[in-house]
């Protein structure tokens, strides 16, 4: 059903990484929310009204709220359709993670109004009006909708790599469960008769449902902040790169995303020093080129020409990888290179280290210091410490 739906509405579906064709899926999902939900919502108020039902009747309400939810999907995707402007030089496609929070706060609202709501039956002891096998039917009828609505939501989100879509596809999961909670309240009631059943499974989902509000907000809140990029992500840029005839390294990839389609990188780029410097700087422009026409990323590379024919710069290189290997495997070294002189030898390179460390910059500059003049007095370590952003980047 949802490819159908996306090749019948959406021109040139397949091209996700354009920013019309993606608020087009969104534009979709949204309208698909908007209807299904008014239908859930109409059906289950209703019953909720003519049975005295405050499970039924919170259902209906939350599906009422999942269709402005939709609403907030349509607008946001619109939104984020914008290009870049004067004020907003990078898009406008982080609107989209700000869709998923305010759903996901709504999700909070939700669940605490139908937790309010019960207790308060509990304490009033309102009672529920005979509950016919008709009115179950048509719940477990709803529960098929909304796990197809999730179904779709999830499919449309991993096509385009969509925040705001993944958290509408939890949110229609949360809705499977609690009417889930409220049949089995329905069916419990019908044979028993027992009062208390409703506010109780009400407020066992209600606790459910800010559980679920709570997790997403934080899941939509990191891509706002800034998360590190899927190692499928890095493996596929750092590979890509190192392909190239002429790059011998690759160290000090930043990724940053505006957007699932912004990306911007930056990188630095090892070439051999004895390489004609017009023929490096071709390719590293032709890397460049390659990389935003075929990944779609806006590519800035930095040259580091690294003198890989002299014997002895090599064996002091690997002296010194054995070192900071022997200190930490965490650790790695990049921009290795000597200035020799008569009464001393500079050995000029950088230390990669990860965020969370045993010891600080100082420390652990301090500590290589002293384990190379270990191996000769006249070494003179020149080290700058740099902040490791992305494992195996290497």
């Amino acid at each position: 059903m949802q490819k159908l739906l996306v090749k019948l509405f959406i021109k040139d579906y397949q091209k996700i990484h354009d920013p019309k064709v993606r608020s087009k899926y969104g534009t979709l999902s949204g309208i698909t929310g908007i209807v299904s939900n008014i239908i859930l919502c109409s059906i289950k108020i209703i019953l909720g009204i003519i049975t005295a039902s405050l499970s039924i009747l919170a259902d209906g309400i939350n599906n009422l709220t999942d269709a402005g939810s939709s609403v907030i999907t349509l607008v946001g995707f619109k939104l984020s359709s914008i290009p870049a402007d004067e004020d907003h030089p990078f898009g406008h496609e982080r609107i989209e993670y700000i869709t998923g929070l305010i759903i996901s706060f709504l999700i909070l609202i939700i669940g605490f109004t139908l937790g309010k709501e019960s207790v308060t039956k509990l304490i009033t002891k309102e009672v529920t009006q005979t509950i016919s096998f008709s009115i179950i039917i048509i719940m477990i009828l709803s529960i098929l909708i909304k796990l197809w609505q999730s179904i779709f939501y999830r499919k449309m989100a991993k096509a385009i790599n969509s925040e705001a879509l993944f958290a509408s596809s939890k949110d229609s999961l949360n809705d499977c469960i609690s009417t889930s909670a409220v049949i089995i309240g329905l069916i419990i009631f019908k044979f028993t008769n027992w009062e208390p059943i409703d506010g109780i499974l009400g407020i066992i989902v209600a606790i459910f449902i800010l559980i679920s509000g709570i997790k997403m907000v934080f899941e939509t809140v990191n891509p706002l902040i800034g998360t590190k990029p899927t190692q499928e992500e890095i493996n596929s840029i750092t590979k890509k790169i190192l392909s190239y005839q002429g790059v011998i390294g690759v160290h000090d990839l930043v990724i940053h995303h505006y957007g699932s389609c912004t990306t911007f990188v930056t990188a630095h780029v090892e070439v051999p020093s004895d390489e004609d410097i017009v023929i490096s700087h071709d390719i590293i422009d032709n890397i460049e080129r390659e990389l935003r026409t075929q990944l779609g990323i806006d590519l800035t590379l930095h040259m580091d020409p690294v003198d890989i024919k002299n014997p002895r710069t090599n064996e002091l290189r690997q002296k010194v990888v054995n070192i900071i290997e022997s200190i930490s495997k965490d650790l790695s070294i990049h921009d290795f290179r000597v200035v020799y002189g008569d009464t001393h030898t500079n050995l000029v390179f950088d230390v990669a280290m990860p965020i969370k460390f045993s010891c600080s910059k100082k420390e652990l500059k301090d500590l290589i210091t002293s384990e190379i003049k270990k191996l000769d007095e006249t070494y003179f370590p020149v080290i700058q410490i740099d902040q490791l952003y992305n494992r195996n980047e290497e």
